[in-house]
């Protein structure tokens, strides 16, 4: 049987990449070059850890949340499931009512916002309190989102950011979902150990689950 391809749900990195207003924009140069060093090309970038596809720690918006390397790795690898929002303006208990989470532990959501990196989104979904409830109550572990945030963008309270942290739910933002067929697929996405972090750039895949992998 013939293995399924993975599929790269990230967004590409570069200095077109769109960021959150204010913040640092990711930045790419040839610091130094073989012409310069006799032997390689040498790389650096800067950019603030929420660029681009990426994982927020509780410490994000929490003071005493926990940092990215103090995550459990397990949150980041393994079965998910993608579903399609886009015919809802908010990620509450309703519109996640309307799909069979029972035994998803990851969660992808395509919401009703057009993947485009080098585009900030002035408006877009959030999740609610009585959303991220509901995950919770339904055993998701981790959710994935196709927008930069899982909070409306000029919220300051974070009420989905806190209420997904009471609900032991990690985050994970700005995934390319718009040519991914709702369904179940096997899922990587870790975070770089940077041991201080409030988040973390992610390369982000999925690949479909054959029948066999579903236990069917």
């Amino acid at each position: 049987m013939n293995e399924a391809k993975w599929i790269d749900i990230s967004q590409p990195l570069d200095d077109k990449l769109a960021h959150w207003p204010g913040d640092t924009p990711f930045q790419y140069v040839t610091e130094y070059t073989k012409e310069q060093t006799g032997s390689v090309n040498i790389g650096k970038m800067t950019t603030s850890l929420h660029s681009g596809t990426h994982v927020d720690a509780p410490f994000h918006f929490d003071n005493s949340g926990a940092r990215i390397l103090d995550l459990d790795l397990e949150l980041f690898i393994g079965q998910a499931r993608v579903i399609d929002g886009s015919s809802f303006t908010m990620l509450n208990e309703e519109m996640f009512s309307h799909f069979n989470l029972d035994g998803v532990t990851r969660l992808l959501v395509k919401t009703l916002v057009p993947n485009n990196p080098i585009h900030f989104p002035a408006d877009f979904p959030s999740v609610t309190t009585c959303g991220a409830n509901y995950l919770g109550k339904k055993g998701v572990k981790l959710i994935g989102v196709d927008v930069p945030s899982v909070d409306h963008p000029d919220s300051k309270e974070l009420s989905g950011h806190h209420a997904l942290l009471k609900n032991e739910i990690a985050i994970l933002e700005n995934v390319m979902l718009d040519s991914v067929p709702d369904g179940d697929y096997e899922l990587i996405a870790l975070p770089l150990p940077i041991k201080e972090g409030d988040g973390s750039p992610v390369r982000a895949v999925i690949r479909p689950l054959l029948l066999d992998e579903k236990g069917e």
